[in-house]
């Protein structure tokens, strides 16, 4: 669990440091860096998800993940959830809902959380979520820098999701096998992908409401596992 307090840790040192000093960056200099920011983000999900072994079960999880994440409105409960939170903190506007969303799921979605999460219940060894938190606090500088004190906020749902699997790793890990590993590292870099897409304004995917595939991947690969194939 060390490892996850440290890379919290780094999200909120970066977003501190990114928004005492956003008033000092020109909007124009803003739009920029967060345009090439974007382009990173997109590199990052395409490396990881071109890594996958079948794009059939990638389109399947996206579908079906989709279906859900409409169905229970994924996208506008985290919405909710991030306006309850800008009200009691008498925040910003929509940029502070952009920030906390965006960070949250660069953050969170990702294959160096979950095995680093894994690694970090299983053997205490956190060098994995050492490198994520060196890598989460230099983009929470900067998106820090352009939507503000939202993405400050985003530590916690990092601290919840990567907590869960560090205090669960011993039940988790004999059920997760490689193929759903990998698995879920490329459906993640697919939904972060995406996020660069939102950023950089090319698109505006709904990406909360595709996060539940990464949850039906593993039950795929599994359904496949006992029918042979």
């Amino acid at each position: 669990m060390l490892g996850t307090l440290i890379n919290a840790g780094a999200i909120v040192a970066g977003g501190l440091l990114g928004y005492l000093f956003r008033k000092g960056i020109a909007e124009n200099f803003n739009r920029t860096i967060q345009d090439g920011l974007g382009l990173v983000v997109i590199a990052i999900g395409l490396q990881y998800a071109l890594k996958a072994d079948n794009w059939a079960v990638l389109g399947i999880s996206l579908a079906l993940g989709a279906v859900v994440g409409e169905w229970r409105r994924w996208e506008q409960r985290l919405q909710t959830w991030g306006d309850k939170i800008q009200q009691g903190l008498q925040a910003e506007g929509n940029r502070f809902i952009e920030g906390f969303i965006a960070a949250s799921l660069l953050f969170c979605v990702g294959a160096m959380g979950i095995v680093g999460a894994l690694e970090d219940g299983l053997t205490g060894n956190y060098h994995v979520l050492k490198v994520k938190a060196l890598l989460d606090g230099i983009f929470a500088v900067v998106f820090s820098a352009n939507y503000g004190v939202g993405v400050i906020l985003s530590f916690l749902p990092v601290l919840i999701y990567q907590g869960t699997i560090s205090l669960g790793a011993v039940w988790l890990k004999p059920v997760l096998t490689p193929l759903m590993m990998n698995t879920i590292t490329s459906l993640g870099g697919l939904i972060i992908a995406a996020l660069g897409l939102n950023i950089i304004g090319v698109a505006r995917i709904r990406i909360a409401n595709l996060l539940p595939a990464l949850l039906i991947a593993p039950l795929i690969v599994a359904a496949l596992s006992l029918a042979g194939q």
